[in-house]
């Protein structure tokens, strides 16, 4: 008879997992040792659990499979909270397996003993506890179907004891995701209708919801006149071929999404829980669709709820929507889009010889080279702006981050899932220099995997995205600096190709040369500092934290630091 983890190994299997990303230990001998002698599924060894979890939701994300990634007893398994909170936040399902301590000594406080059921509760849609062989496959069964359906993280906490037993049964169940199609009340559409039709300017904001939905969409704002605005996780699907795209709001966005926001009087939401409510209008009629009811009105207050997956929904509100013959709206937009646009495109120039590198210089420049098809990863912080103003989607490209997490040295373990699974496919990180030095020891796992991810490093010596908050609220910038190393040398001692760039000029060829690199490759760009990455709307509360922040940096004596600024962002003045 097979033992318990050599049966699960045979579940998965047949729901067509192909690899286990984990750190080995003790207390999963029976996993790993099962995955030995099968031979055909990979595992996948990362130097930390934490990238474990954020490879395996990485990969959920990008295939829509399950994926699994697994940590030995007590510390282990607790580095992969903060990766599987990413993974649950992103709705992608990921099983997580959770060696335990021996099933005899829970509660004793022995060698390693923590309680992973209660810990990783709040990270996932299902945990729960293996406590004999007796209880599987069928709590497996239960937790692969939860994180399928629900699309979460589900958690099986086992003994390492319990997964060498012998199993009690060898039953092997395949998990197959049920479709539905859930549709608004007839009612709730005729009244989002009236609104919708008695509104003059029409917004639409558009989140990761929008996924499979690119064709309704361009059909709702041409009928409505309404510009398209996307929130982060909304740029990949709806950006690309919209002739209605008037750019992002938020923090991260630009001036024309937020006023075309702004300026409705009708917001029609679609699959998004964009959670900043300062950027929502005040005064507008808002109208909200979202698959998952818990959802309607949790940002704002709202006038009509829909609940529906958004193609559907747009399908059945289409025809009772009448084509507005007034596109006032739509061209005020769009060409504020286009103003907003050139402005944005004249910061991505080149410096000067021997001056820091414009990080939107090394967005653009990234944009222009890479694949029609690259997997874009870009790390917390302003990366994730640069990502967001200046890399082109088009309908082929991806752009993971963790962007609803918000975790710092997300992008090169998210791309350790993404390559792995997608092994022809170019995969480029966006990572901040604080994030690659926080998880930089799975550098190796692309070296000892052979996973040809290409790293481009910002490097500008700093928390630089912490830098722009402090000095918004009007802190002097304080325990932000960074003591960085060559990370091309870095990466050359590890075995990967390293490239280091100090002045424009050099970009290009250096970008050029990593990109068509067989093997991982990292590319560390000195990038100016004191780059300004300015929100759509800069509030008074802001405008006076700035002042202060000039005032307060002048008399702790870093005077220097305001000519630098000054010095880094004169072109914006022109």
């Amino acid at each position: 008879m097979p033992t318990v983890a050599e049966t699960m190994l045979s579940t998965l299997k047949a729901n067509g997992v192909r690899r286990i990303y984990g750190v080995a230990g003790d207390s999963l001998n029976g996993l790993t040792d099962a995955v030995r002698k099968d031979g055909t599924v990979t595992w996948l060894p990362v130097r930390h659990e934490e990238t474990a979890a954020f490879a395996a939701g990485a990969e959920a994300e990008m295939t829509g499979n399950l994926a699994v990634c697994a940590g030995s007893c007590g510390p282990g398994n607790l580095h992969l909270v903060n990766g599987l909170y990413d993974a649950n936040r992103n709705r992608v399902p990921v099983l997580a397996i959770a060696a335990h301590i021996p099933g005899a000594e829970i509660g004793s406080n022995y060698f390693q003993e923590t309680h992973p059921a209660e810990l990783f509760r709040e990270a996932s849609v299902f945990c729960e506890m293996v406590s004999t062989p007796a209880q599987m496959p069928r709590l497996l069964e239960i937790a692969m179907r939860t994180a399928v359906e629900r699309r979460g993280v589900a958690v099986l906490v086992m003994p390492g004891e319990v997964a060498l037993a012998e199993a009690n049964s060898t039953r092997v169940a395949l998990i197959q995701r049920s479709r539905s199609a859930i549709l608004p009340h007839a009612e709730d559409l005729a009244r989002a209708a009236t609104l919708l039709n008695d509104a003059r300017k029409v917004t639409i904001l558009a989140g990761a919801g929008v996924a499979g939905a690119h064709a309704r969409v361009m059909e709702a704002a041409e009928l409505l006149g309404a510009p398209v605005v996307h929130a982060m996780r909304g740029k990949e699907h709806i950006e690309y071929d919209n002739p209605y795209d008037v750019g992002m709001t938020g923090l991260l966005g630009f001036a024309s999404g937020f006023r075309a926001m702004d300026s409705a009087d009708a917001i029609l939401l679609l699959g998004t829980d964009f959670p900043y409510q300062q950027f929502y209008p005040q005064k507008a009629k808002i109208i909200q669709v979202d698959m998952r009811g818990e959802q309607l009105g949790r940002r704002t207050r709202i006038d009509v709820g829909l609940l529906g997956t958004v193609a559907d929904t747009l399908e059945v509100l289409a025809p009772l929507l009448e084509r507005k013959t007034d596109r006032t709206h739509l061209q005020d937009a769009q060409k504020h889009y286009r103003k907003t646009r050139e402005k944005l495109d004249d910061l991505a120039v080149p410096s000067r010889k021997g001056a820091q590198i414009h990080p939107q210089f090394v967005a653009r420049t990234l944009d222009r080279l890479a694949d029609e098809d690259a997997v874009f990863l870009a790390d917390v912080g302003s990366p994730t702006v640069w990502a967001a103003r200046y890399l082109t989607m088009n309908g082929k490209r991806r752009l993971l981050g963790s962007f609803n997490h918000g975790s710092m040295a997300n992008s090169i373990p998210q791309a350790i899932g993404v390559q792995a699974s997608n092994p022809g496919r170019q995969v480029v990180t966006l990572s901040g220099d604080g994030g690659l030095a926080m998880l930089m020891g799975d550098l190796l796992t692309l070296v000892q995997c052979r996973l040809p991810v290409k790293i481009v490093v910002f490097n500008n010596s700093s928390l630089n995205f912490v830098e722009l908050e402090m000095k918004a609220a009007g802190f002097v910038t304080f325990a932000t600096d960074l003591s960085n190393p060559n990370f091309a040398d870095v990466a050359t001692a590890l075995g990967i190709r390293g490239f280091r760039v100090e002045n424009s000029d050099d970009l290009a060829a250096a970008l050029d040369d990593a990109l068509d690199h067989d093997g991982p490759a990292l590319i560390d760009v000195v990038t100016a500092r004191q780059e300004l990455s300015m929100p759509p709307s800069i509030t008074a509360a802001q405008a006076k934290g700035f002042a202060l922040y000039a005032m307060r940096t002048v008399f702790s004596g870093k005077g220097d630091e305001l000519l630098d600024l000054a010095a880094t962002n004169w072109r914006r003045l022109f």
